[in-house]
């Protein structure tokens, strides 16, 4: 393990990504845990406010991420600096894309069903960090034989081919097969061979003259997300914790059970008539 991780990471000069991603993670995973542990009255945690105003998190993480960002380009590429950079960067990603559906949405929706798209820009920022992180690039790797060429090149044609399948996939409207197909092969392959969502670029384009193919289109979608939405979503309850459920809409006044309205009941006078005005 110590050989691979020289070899593919310390000599390439990838450490500062993997420090970056590291952190990154697990920024998300220790603020996830103290929100829903401020959202159930638990622990120490609280909160942060100044003035009455509600300081969210990722006010410090954009400090974090310029801070880092800047502190990357103007340092060295290797050396304690660029670590300590990489650090502090993946520090403020990861407070910035917990709120991510808060920055969409400019609104405070973090436990509402707008913010699952929180959870999901992490999962996917992760997922193609770690695609850069494990890409088994010959670039920056010393003294390689025909064997290791031959086997890493391998690896980035099936790396390249997979991303154009994921492009093929995205178009679509398949965003998260996409993705993890960059990541694990044939995946994106099953995605760029089956039918595409309706709306998407792929179905406008090419489903505009064929009927039957946008309803079959649309009935593969249909069951689809009944099929996996229950599963998806208890996955990212688990991740992100359950969003509000929100508030049943209140009855009008004249709603049957609510009551007479007023001046509607006995003696009260009769309501005005279109010349009641009138003199």
């Amino acid at each position: 393990m110590g050989h691979w991780l020289e070899r593919n990471i310390v000599e390439p000069g990838k450490l500062p990504l993997l420090l970056a991603l590291t952190a990154f993670v697990l920024t998300f995973v220790i603020t996830r845990v103290i929100t829903r542990l401020i959202r159930a009255g638990k622990g120490p945690f609280r909160n942060v406010r100044a003035g009455g105003l509600h300081i969210h998190h990722v006010v410090p993480g954009v400090v974090l991420v310029v801070v880092g960002g800047f502190g990357a380009v103007a340092g060295s590429r290797n050396g304690l600096g660029a670590g300590l950079a990489a650090i502090v960067f993946g520090i403020g990603a990861g407070l910035v894309l917990d709120e991510f559906a808060l920055i969409l949405h400019l609104g405070d929706v973090y436990w509402t069903e707008e913010g699952r798209k929180s959870v999901e820009a992490v999962v996917i920022t992760a997922a193609l960090v770690g695609l850069l992180l494990a890409g088994f690039s010959p670039l920056g790797v010393n003294d390689l034989s025909a064997d290791e060429l031959q086997s890493r090149g391998a690896v980035i044609a099936n790396v390249v081919a997979n991303f154009g399948l994921s492009l093929v996939a995205l178009s679509k409207g398949k965003a998260r097969t996409a993705v993890f197909g960059v990541v694990v092969p044939l995946v994106a392959l099953v995605g760029a061979v089956r039918l595409a969502r309706p709306g998407s670029a792929w179905a406008r384009r090419f489903y505009r003259g064929r009927p039957r193919a946008r309803a079959r289109a649309g009935l593969r979608a249909y069951h689809h997300d009944r099929r996996w939405s229950r599963l998806t979503r208890t996955l990212q309850d688990w991740i992100g914790g359950k969003p509000d459920r929100p508030e049943p809409a209140a009855l009008p006044a004249s709603a049957p059970g609510a009551g007479p309205a007023p001046g509607s009941g006995p003696g009260a006078a009769p309501a005005p008539g279109p010349d009641s005005g009138r003199r």
